[in-house]
């Protein structure tokens, strides 16, 4: 097992195919091909299973996949420790959906600007997913709500945001969790921070008090606060997220106080620094 050929394999993967993997390495399609066949028999099992129009990872190949960016990325991080240099090669970040559309596009933007040869990856998720995911080596860094307590990572605390409660624009005002009239709470997924913030919110008003018996998850906050703004219900949202909408707006803010101050990490795994990591942290401090 070569280097070389783990290059080929994860090129393979990421363009989707043989012949698109080649006209990034330049190199000929004959050659990507033999180079795979050889890993494949070096390993002893299939990595791929393949047809006219794909090639598919199996089982293997997906665990294969997995080893190969880890053993890349730390050839990498290797030869930046022994001789370092300018920032490239890849870099994968993770995000919050509303820091990756508030806070990110201009500090990213200017990072590409800046390092052009970095081959920077963004995804978005809630944060426990991406804690889980910086833990286990499938991104590099990740911006999470804090607070973040896990010796395993080093956390840069980016930047204060505030909570809002949001309710259509016909609903009475909110002074606490009782005076809200409707019964849906609406959400992104189990593991998203604003969803834990907002439930405990709710909960911290004792027996008695009135709080939402139903939950409906979306994906955006687009269609969030479109559903609030229907009557559908009410929710928690970032003021950043808030301030990027156009008026006019169909729903109301109120504030949750001091429950609703946190903050914005940027985290990595404790002693994982790479040029294009340490560049991007930088430029993130000095934008923040």
């Amino acid at each position: 097992m070569e280097l070389a050929e783990l290059e080929i394999f994860r090129a393979v993967v990421t363009e989707g195919g043989i012949t698109r993997a080649a006209e990034r390495l330049n190199r000929v399609q004959s050659n990507v091909t033999t180079r795979i066949k050889q890993l494949e028999e070096s390993i002893g099992v299939p990595l791929f299973v393949r047809d006219r129009r794909r090639m598919v990872l199996t089982a293997a190949g997906e665990s294969m996949l997995d080893y190969a960016e880890r053993i890349l990325d730390l050839v990498q991080e290797a030869r930046q420790a022994v001789a370092p240099q300018s920032p490239r090669g890849r870099l994968r970040i993770g995000s919050m959906e509303s820091a990756a559309a508030s806070r990110l596009p201009g500090p990213l933007a200017e990072f590409h600007s800046r390092w052009p040869e970095v081959r920077l990856e963004l995804s978005t998720a809630p944060t426990e997913k991406l804690v889980a995911q910086v833990r286990d080596f499938k991104l590099d860094a990740a911006l999470v709500t804090g607070p973040i307590d896990d010796p395993a990572f080093d956390a840069t605390p980016l930047f204060k945001e505030e909570l809002l409660l949001v309710t259509p624009k016909s609903h009475r005002r909110v002074r606490s969790s009782d005076d809200v009239m409707l019964d849906t709470l609406i959400v992104f997924e189990q593991g998203c921070a604003y969803r834990r913030h907002a439930e405990s919110w709710f909960s911290a008003a004792g027996k008695g008090s009135r709080r939402p018996g139903r939950t409906l998850e979306l994906a955006s906050y687009h269609a969030i606060l479109a559903c609030v703004a229907a009557g559908a219900g009410v929710a928690v949202v970032p003021r950043s997220v808030i301030d990027m909408q156009n008026e006019p707006r169909g729903f109301a803010t109120y504030s949750l106080g001091k429950d609703g101050r946190i903050t914005t990490y940027l985290i990595s795994r404790r002693e994982q620094y790479s040029s294009s990591f340490l560049a991007l942290r930088s430029l993130l401090m000095a934008r923040v």
